[in-house]
């Protein structure tokens, strides 16, 4: 099983403060990819944890789509997906 260079990355620098990994590898982390990528994962990630709780509250899955700015198919994997592990 071979590691991608983010896990490799990651791994390596598990226990450096974001300061410390800057100032070794001369660029700011906000700026690279690695650190987009996973901060637009976050954002989905909340985006899909939130699809349940508006529906909980009443809202329809057109409301939920549009509020969050996802496709009715997301938010309806989404339900599914909660559903499953949830049981």
């Amino acid at each position: 099983m071979t590691r991608s260079r983010r896990d490799i990355a990651v791994y390596k620098f598990a226990n450096l403060s974001c300061e410390k990994v800057e100032a070794m590898l001369g660029v700011k982390l906000e700026e690279t990819r690695v650190y987009q990528e996973a901060k637009q994962e976050g954002r989905e990630e909340l985006k899909l944890e939130l699809v349940s709780r508006f529906l909980d509250r009443g809202m329809s899955m057109e409301e939920v789509a549009q509020l969050l700015d996802l496709t009715i198919e997301q938010v309806r994997l989404a339900t599914e997906q909660e559903s499953s592990t949830s049981t």
